[in-house]
């Protein structure tokens, strides 16, 4: 089709990860208590987001995709990787909602791990949505660094807890 505008779209759920350089590319994702990070280049007019679903924990979960810092790692190699400049990386955190009140506090513990992650970095954060009790919609276009978000009323966050068997205290998934 001659003058058609083409989009190319990419969605992301939790523990996952997408970057884009094109004009046409747009990263979306929908979030309740977990947070999603906007990177962006502006000179290299390369950006990506991520779904963190839980903060770092300590122990032998540190290499699980979902966890904060590897997937703040694993988006800064693929930008990196992709052109980006690490020293001009600016960020757009959103998220962090306490879906089910009184329940969890995970919510905000993400939006905490996610704004001292930046600041350690020393990677500017542009802007923030985070908190509050509902859901979000985010649209990403991370070869012009712009953000767009809809809070969404009546979405109820996916079961974060996987299927766990218990042999003598120890968890195995």
């Amino acid at each position: 089709m001659t003058g058609a505008f083409r989009i190319n779209s990419t969605y992301i759920a939790q523990g996952e990860q997408a970057v884009g350089a094109s004009p046409d590319a747009v990263i979306t994702t929908t979030l309740g208590s977990c947070v999603a990070v906007c990177l962006w280049d502006p000179a290299g007019q390369v950006g990506g987001m991520n779904h963190i679903l839980l903060p770092d924990d300590p122990g032998s979960w540190s290499q699980i995709n979902n966890l904060g810092g590897t997937a703040m790692d694993r988006l800064m190699n693929a930008l990196v990787k992709t052109g980006a400049d690490r020293a001009r990386l600016r960020a757009k955190v959103f998220g962090g909602a306490a879906m089910i009140a009184g329940l969890s506090d995970i919510g905000e513990r993400n939006a905490a791990f996610v704004l001292e992650y930046l600041a350690r970095e020393t990677i500017p954060c542009d802007a923030k949505s985070v908190g509050g009790r509902a859901a979000r919609q985010v649209k990403f276009w991370p070869h012009e660094g712009r953000v767009q978000q809809r809070f969404v009323s009546g979405f109820k966050e996916p079961e974060h807890t996987p299927s766990v068997a218990r042999t003598n205290g120890v968890e195995l998934f």
